[in-house]
């Protein structure tokens, strides 16, 4: 299986041109060009952003787009780069998902400062309600993650009450 095929962009209309194929190449190779610790940091934000997405097994396309707007804006990468780091770090969410999660979550629990996990907390509850609502599948993966993170309970709350129109929970309580 090729890199192509590894991330979903062999078939159907995407990479079907050969300048197609080379501006994945190309764009690949400016992320390989990032510094290592760069380039991990990245990797494991953009994956923990896939691991809330996927939580309840549906990647929809406003998550997506919000991965992509937060990975582009959080990185400084260009829309290009963001929209390769996404669709990888999918790709692995779907692949191996809970075979790394706990790996991921401590390689950036080591890279990361409290500030830039507060970020990505913030930014795994945006993922979460880019499509209206954030489910209790969401919610807990958000909340596991926080703990893998070594956030505290407290820290969780804070960010979660600034998203609580989207919890389903507290729209449809009978639904949960």
């Amino acid at each position: 299986m090729g890199l192509l095929d590894l991330l979903g962009l062999k078939t159907g209309h995407h990479a079907d041109s050969p300048s197609d194929v080379e501006s994945i190449r190309r764009i690949a190779r400016q992320l390989e060009e990032m510094p290592a610790e760069e380039a991990r940091y990245v990797a494991a934000f953009a994956y923990l952003l896939g691991r809330v997405a996927n939580a309840d097994l549906d990647i929809t396309r406003a998550e997506s787009d919000a991965m992509e707007r937060i990975i582009a804006e959080k990185s400084h990468l260009s829309h290009d780069q963001a929209v390769l780091a996404v669709e990888m770090a999918k790709r692995q969410n779907r692949l191996f998902g809970h075979v790394e999660d706990f790996l991921v979550s401590r390689e950036f629990n080591e890279l990361a400062s409290r500030e830039q996990k507060l970020d990505l907390l913030d930014c795994l509850f945006a993922v979460s309600a880019a499509d209206g609502g954030i489910s209790t599948r969401e919610d807990g993966v958000v909340r596991q993650i926080a703990s893998e993170l070594l956030l505290d309970h407290r820290d969780f709350i804070d960010v979660r009450t600034r998203y609580r129109e989207f919890l389903d929970v507290l729209k449809h309580p009978d639904e949960e």
